[in-house]
């Protein structure tokens, strides 16, 4: 697949077959996607990559919060506080071409819940990676980061698998980390769905 070609078709997939990604095809995508730019070439990113048990575990967990009402605590404000326009309209748009889609209606509250719970399990996918990065480096070092994550949804489209970036899985960092026993020095950026779909 020609890299514009893969650039085009990317897309944030929510519907994943039950289909295992091979360890090979993982391997791969983070050979290939190592190669991202970074100043210094300083590659100020870490990764954790889960399938199985553990994911099961992860997800759950973050279900459980979120159904609890544990307010999320992630380790960088994501979206400004005060949303203004154009940005308002873009994301109005998103959410109404999704839930659209799924055939859910603005007012089915419920229906909209359960969609967002199927986050913290990857939309069903077999393989979540999630993002960290030192929390001494500065804010180029997260435009690098940016760029690697870009660099592994390019590769994965290479390799015929799709992705959905998700900023959700890093709502409730604390639990992820101390689930995988990561250290507090490391800030969840976000996850990722892997899988076919």
């Amino acid at each position: 697949m020609e890299v514009t070609e893969a650039i085009r078709n990317r897309k944030s997939v929510r519907a994943f077959l039950k289909k295992p990604v091979p360890d090979e095809a993982i391997t791969d995508i983070l050979e290939c996607a190592r190669w991202a730019p970074s100043g210094v070439n300083s590659q100020p990113w870490h990764m954790a990559v889960l399938a199985g048990e553990t994911k099961q575990q992860v997800g759950k967990a973050l279900v459980k919060l979120r159904a609890d009402g544990e307010k999320s605590l992630p380790d960088y404000q994501y979206y400004p506080t005060k949303i203004e326009e154009p940005y308002i309209a873009r994301k109005h748009a998103c959410g109404r071409a999704l839930y659209s889609a799924l055939g859910i209606e603005r007012k089915d509250i419920e229906s909209r819940k359960a969609q967002w719970m199927k986050n913290y399990h990857c939309f069903g996918a077999p393989v979540a990676l999630l993002f960290f990065i030192d929390t001494i480096l500065g804010k180029g070092s997260w435009v690098d980061a940016g760029m690697f994550i870009q660099n592994v949804m390019l590769a994965a489209r290479g390799l015929g698998l799709e992705t959905c970036p998700q900023a959700a899985l890093a709502e409730y960092p604390d639990v992820v980390r101390n689930i995988l026993n990561i250290p507090d020095s490391k800030k969840l950026i976000c996850g990722m769905a892997l899988g076919y779909a």
